[in-house]
């Protein structure tokens, strides 16, 4: 930390100095920022991103306390029950659980306690949940399903209400951000002819430090703090560039970036020369990220759609071998009557292990298993449910029902939290995307129709200075800042409603950064022309 404000001190200084000797007061802002921003990321960087680590990892909870109470329905033994649901996940969650169920052993203890004590500082109701579950354990026999239910209802409401407070929570700061970060810088270009003709002159020094620097890393840190107070999160499937499934693009969007942003910066240069650099930026950038993230999103969708089919898929297995059908016939039935992805899957995984004499779990997470290669958290939690159903007959039934309607009800909290967070965060991505660009051309325009000495005839000044604004000087600026404004406002509001994932920022970002550039040229164009 003290090595922090001595580097923000020695920028500062530095900075202010060189300002002071060049004459350009609009470096003062710029060291004031510099001698700030190394403190401030010493202190806040490190716990944001322990924030969202645990933010991440407390999106699990729900399906590891559905592997938990399934196993338990099986068997009545919570040492194994904690022991499988550590095990058959991937997570930090499942991770910590493992460790505390490691450090309990010989004590007669399952560990899951200690692992409510230390998530539920952060989540109460996993404490809740996890006591309702040790309960169960100890019910006798025919009130075990029910004790079994409530753990699971209450795993479901904490996660439902601690996403609908945090929706009504976000609000302020969102509105706040919308105001400070889009509306009045936006309504301070609007102003700048009226400055003008009352004598006062803004170098455009000043505002680009002020646009292009202070602003968006204001914005990108207020958008930060959103994220870590984010609650627990339904994150998307993580697809890196090592899976087979999606084609490896980062040379071709390279290059097609740079070649759609120099066709479009040249064929700007016929019209409005200026901001050829800005339509060569924003048309470039947009067109690599679409072309490098479009197969991710297109694998995305197939996840989903195959995460949409296992509740029924899981229920349809699950009450076959509840009437003695073995788990590999009722999963060949299963593919037959659901169709679609999800019923691919399960068709595939049939396959396998016909041709291959695989077992259930082989066929699912083998060397050639059909979830080998896929991302999905939810259907590898139901494979390994599936797995187990194998090994214990038509006792685990009504378990793989029961765990059916749980990702039922976990796929309709998911839908509901993030309907509510898009009423809040559309306005962000529209205005990012069209309406602020639309403002910001008109006003560029407007700075045009002012006579370039007209500040100076108002005031009995003389010949204007070269620091007088015009389109020329004062549109790639604010060109610049309506290219980050979409860039930081849009991951925002899909991180916020979506999560942190990196294919689906840069697609969201790819689709605005070119209809911010076209809304921006078309404002100034269609503006100049009719003012």
């Amino acid at each position: 930390m003290a090595a922090a404000e001595a580097i923000g001190a020695a920028l500062t200084t530095a900075v202010a100095f060189a300002g002071f000797i060049a004459g350009v007061p609009a470096l003062l802002p710029l060291a004031v920022a510099l001698g700030v921003v190394p403190a401030v990321v010493v202190r806040a960087v490190p716990g944001t991103l322990v924030a969202l680590s645990r933010t991440r990892a407390l999106g699990d909870a729900p399906a590891l306390f559905g592997r938990l109470t399934l196993r338990l329905r099986v068997e009545p033994s919570l040492e194994r029950a904690v022991t499988f649901a550590a095990r058959s996940g991937d997570g930090a969650l499942a991770a910590s659980l493992a460790a505390h169920a490691r450090d309990a052993r010989g004590t007669g203890d399952s560990g899951l306690a200690s692992f409510a004590a230390e998530w539920g500082e952060h989540a109460p109701w996993i404490e809740q949940a996890a006591a309702l579950v040790v309960d169960a354990a100890e019910a006798p026999a025919d009130e075990r399903d029910t004790g079994v239910e409530r753990a699971l209802a209450a795993a479901r409401s904490g996660v439902e209400e601690r996403a609908a407070a945090f929706a009504g929570e976000i609000r302020a700061p969102v509105t706040g951000l919308y105001a400070f970060g889009v509306l009045l810088p936006l309504a301070l270009v609007g102003v700048l002819p009226a400055a003008r003709l009352a004598g006062v002159n803004v170098g455009i020094a000043t505002l680009a430090v002020l646009y292009n620097l202070l602003l968006p890393i204001g914005l990108l840190g207020a958008g930060v703090w959103l994220l870590a107070e984010r609650p627990v999160s339904f994150p998307p499937p993580r697809i890196d560039a090592t899976n087979p499934e999606v084609p490896d693009r980062r040379r071709s969007a390279a290059l097609l970036g740079v070649s759609a942003g120099g066709v479009a910066g040249a064929g700007c240069t016929l019209f409005l020369p200026w901001a050829a650099p800005i339509v060569a930026a924003g048309i470039g950038t947009g067109v690599a990220l679409l072309w490098l993230f479009t197969p991710v999103r297109a694998f995305h969708r197939e996840i989903q759609e195959v995460e949409s089919g296992l509740p029924d898929a899981l229920a349809l297995v699950g009450r076959r071998v509840d009437d003695g059908v073995a788990v590999e016939r009722a999963v060949e039935a299963a593919a037959t009557a659901l169709g679609g992805e999800t019923g691919a899957l399960l068709d595939r995984v049939s396959g396998r292990r016909s041709m291959l004499g695989l077992s259930v779990e082989e066929s699912f997470f083998g060397r050639f298993g059909a979830l080998r290669h896929l991302p999905s958290p939810r259907a590898h939690d139901a494979g390994r449910l599936l797995a187990l159903a194998a090994t214990e007959g038509p006792p685990a039934g009504d378990a793989l029902v029961a765990a059916g309607d749980h990702l039922r009800e976990l796929a309709r909290i998911e839908r509901e939290t993030r309907r509510e967070l898009a009423a809040i965060t559309g306005t962000l991505s529209n205005t990012a995307a069209l309406f602020g660009p639309l403002v910001g051309g008109v006003s560029v325009a407007m700075v045009g129709r002012i006579p370039a000495d007209a500040g100076g005839r108002l005031t009995g000044g003389g010949a204007p200075t070269a620091s007088t604004l015009g389109p020329d000087t004062l549109g790639p600026v604010v060109g610049l800042y309506v290219l980050l404004l979409a860039a930081i406002l849009t991951g925002l509001a899909t991180a916020l409603e979506r999560g942190v994932d990196r294919s689906l920022l840069g697609y969201r970002i790819g689709l605005a950064l070119p209809t911010a550039t076209a809304a921006y040229v078309a404002a100034v164009v269609a503006a100049a022309a009719v003012l």
